[in-house]
């Protein structure tokens, strides 16, 4: 019997919809699919993650779930790709099957495997468990070859579904499948006829050549996308797919699927639409034919694995975002840490957002979900504390040595730190980076002004220890001015030249007690 599960994310909300309408049972199949034609982006993520997320769902209600992700690598290689090497090269196999285009890269048996691994590896750094299907290998070894002959027995009715959606509808020489040629390879063909049973004849569109190929010894004959997907939800008996809303739309894939899957003896699986995702700063819809692409890896150049599966846990999928690249980060890492406190009850929320808070944080977990909320250190000073430390994370975690008390506390420290660095130095703005001085900077200075660095630097020489906070020390500070009858714009734009050789830098007591009482005196002495 299913769990009872409060209701509050849309995982599982969707998880007790595919209970209820295919019926309570133990074992559940969710999918998942995609085509080889390039690289994998980060874009295609959200079909899996949304995926990822219900099966979670599932599961927590006692199910076995089996997610498959289907491999469609036995598609047409149909365009190179513009950030791919060896164009002339792969030039030779447009139109065959993408399984069978060499790797340019050089590292894999094929084109299609180069980019499955790829994407196979990332998925696995984001805990995301799939069972790989790989289209070509089902395709030739002739496990479809009954579906395929029920589909061509059943042509015209496949023909009136789809030509409900047409402007141009097809006629009777309408056969749901395409041919590689034997001779050519390529699928530039047509069907010229059908005996019923398993004899196919057709002709290459390029060349003078007509051949004939029996369904049931055949590898060459394949299902357009339109019939294979809902064929495939019969063969798998699939319960539950998402899909974009290219796919959603009237007249879409799924409008045709959900009627042609009846031909198979099967129903369509619980759907959910999804938006698109993109990048800020970069916009629009990520393509892998454009060349122009963000992968899952790239992401985690920025954020740590746990936060990649929060962003889209925190979004219900039929809402578009684009994953921030730029100043923006900050505040994502902060929204990122206020929701594990509101989940470890150590900020107060109201009933619902703590509940929500509590549901996104564990469907974000990769591995155990930890006992006690994991070390935060807050991303923006995390920043400060690597550049003031020349980028050396080993000197960084001197400075959060004693909140670090566990593996996972440490595992938080080195990926938070590791994403700052590669921020810094790829996307941060120019106006948030740093270095401190080596010497000290001779600058000219207004007597007064001069007056309050001695101050300063007497302060820091007799009270450095014995001061309790940033905030104890900025006091401090102020009332050196106060005496003096300075004002802020004064004094920090000299302090700041004196440090950091800018206008400007990260709030000053703070900065300045992170930077330390030798390096602080010899610059500001």
């Amino acid at each position: 019997m299913t769990q009872k599960l409060n209701l509050v994310h849309w995982a599982d909300m969707t998880a007790d919809r595919i209970i209820r309408q295919h019926g309570d049972k133990n074992d559940y199949v969710v999918a998942s699919g995609i085509t080889p034609s390039g690289v994998v982006h980060f874009g295609n993520f959200r079909e899996v993650i949304t995926t990822d997320l219900v099966a979670r769902g599932l599961r927590a209600r006692g199910k076995n779930v089996r997610f498959i992700f289907s491999w469609d690598d036995y598609d047409t290689f149909r365009k190179i790709p513009a950030n791919l090497p060896k164009q002339e090269e792969l030039a030779q196999y447009l139109f065959q099957p993408i399984v069978d285009t060499p790797d340019p890269f050089g590292e894999h048996d094929s084109y299609a495997a180069h980019h499955e691994h790829n994407f196979e590896e990332q998925l696995r750094k984001v805990g995301v468990d799939v069972e790989p299907i790989y289209q070509a290998k089902k395709y030739r070894a002739g496990d479809y070859k009954e579906q395929i002959k029920l589909a061509l027995n059943k042509r015209f009715e496949i023909r009136d579904i789809l030509n409900q959606y047409r402007k141009e509808p097809y006629g009777d020489d309408y056969y749901p499948v395409s041919v590689y040629c034997e001779k050519y390879k390529t699928d530039k063909t047509t069907i010229l006829s059908w005996d019923g049973e398993s004899k196919l004849r057709y002709k290459h569109n390029e060349h003078d050549y007509e051949g004939e190929i029996d369904i049931n010894t055949t590898s060459l004959a394949k299902l357009p996308w339109r019939v294979d997907w809902p064929m495939r939800w019969a063969f798998e008996k699939v319960d539950f797919e998402p899909g974009g809303k290219d796919h959603s739309s009237q007249g879409g894939s799924f409008s045709t699927a959900k009627d042609i899957v009846k031909i198979f003896d099967w129903e369509a699986p619980i759907y959910l639409q999804y938006d698109f995702v993109s990048i800020k700063g970069l916009g629009g819809k990520m393509s892998s034919s454009k060349g122009n692409l963000v992968t899952v890896n790239d992401i985690l150049k920025i954020y740590e694995p746990e936060m990649v599966r929060w962003i889209f846990a925190s979004y219900k999928t039929n809402v578009d975002f684009a994953i921030s690249f730029d100043l923006d980060v900050l505040k994502t890492y902060e929204d990122y840490d206020r929701q594990e406190r509101l989940a470890y009850g150590l900020e107060q929320g109201n009933e619902k957002k703590v509940a929500m808070a509590k549901r996104v944080i564990e469907l974000s977990q990769i591995g155990d979900h930890p006992a006690e909320c994991p070390f935060q250190p807050s991303f923006r000073h995390l920043c400060n504390v690597l550049q003031i430390n020349d980028g050396d994370i080993e000197a960084a975690r001197v400075f959060y040595a004693d909140q670090i008390k566990n593996n996972r506390d440490e595992r938080r420290f080195r990926e938070r730190s590791a994403c700052a660095l590669y921020w810094l130095q790829e996307n941060a703005p120019e106006e948030f980076k740093f270095a401190i001085n080596k010497e000290a900077v001779d600058m000219p200075l207004e007597q007064n002004v001069r007056t309050y660095l001695d101050k300063l630097v007497a302060l820091c020489e007799s009270e450095w220890d014995s001061i309790a906070d940033d905030k104890e020390f900025n006091d401090k500070m102020y009332e050196i001015m106060h005496e003096l009858e300075l004002k802020p714009a004064d004094i920090f734009a000299p302090i700041y030249q004196k440090l950091i050789s800018r206008e400007k830098g990260p709030k000053l007591a703070g900065f300045i007690r992170t930077i330390g009482k030798e390096r602080v005196i010899k610059l500001l002495k």
